[in-house]
C-alpha cells in the first residue's frame, strides 16, 4: 500500500497540494480569524466609549447602570447597591432595541427616582 501512495506523488501533485493548503488557510482566515478580530475590536470601542448612566448587561446576568467609570474599571449601581466590576465584565447596553419599551420605561423611572433624590438632598 505505501508503494501506491509512493507511486501517486509526483511533482504536480505536490504543487497541487501546496496550493489546496494555501486555499485552506486563506478561507480558515476569511471564515474565521477575521471575523473574531472584528467582534474584539467591536467589544474594545464598546467597553471604552461606556458612560455614566448607561443602563449595561454584565456577563454574569447582572443588570445595573454605571454610577462611575475608573481607569480600571465601573462601579455599577444595583437595586441592591453599587459594585465595582472590571471594564471587561460588560456585556452588552441595555437598549431599547434589545428590550423595547421595557428599556424606555426603566430610564423614565430612574430618572424620576434620581430627580426625587437629589430634591430631597
Amino acid at each position: 500500500m505505501l508503494t501506491l501512495f509512493l507511486q501517486a506523488q509526483s511533482q504536480g501533485s505536490s504543487s497541487m497540494m501546496l496550493i489546496m493548503m494555501g486555499v485552506m488557510f486563506v478561507g480558515f482566515y476569511f471564515l474565521m480569524i477575521r471575523p473574531q478580530m472584528r467582534k474584539q475590536k467591536q467589544e474594545k470601542n464598546f467597553q471604552e466609549n461606556l458612560k455614566v448612566g448607561t443602563r449595561v448587561v454584565l456577563t454574569s446576568g447582572l443588570h445595573g447602570r454605571i454610577a462611575q467609570v475608573q481607569d480600571d474599571g465601573f462601579v455599577i449601581e444595583t437595586l441592591s447597591g453599587k459594585l465595582k466590576f472590571e471594564k471587561a465584565a460588560i456585556s452588552r447596553e441595555m437598549t431599547e432595541t434589545r428590550f423595547g419599551d421595557k428599556a424606555k420605561a426603566a430610564d423614565k423611572t430612574a430618572d424620576k427616582k434620581e430627580t426625587e433624590t437629589e430634591e430631597k438632598k
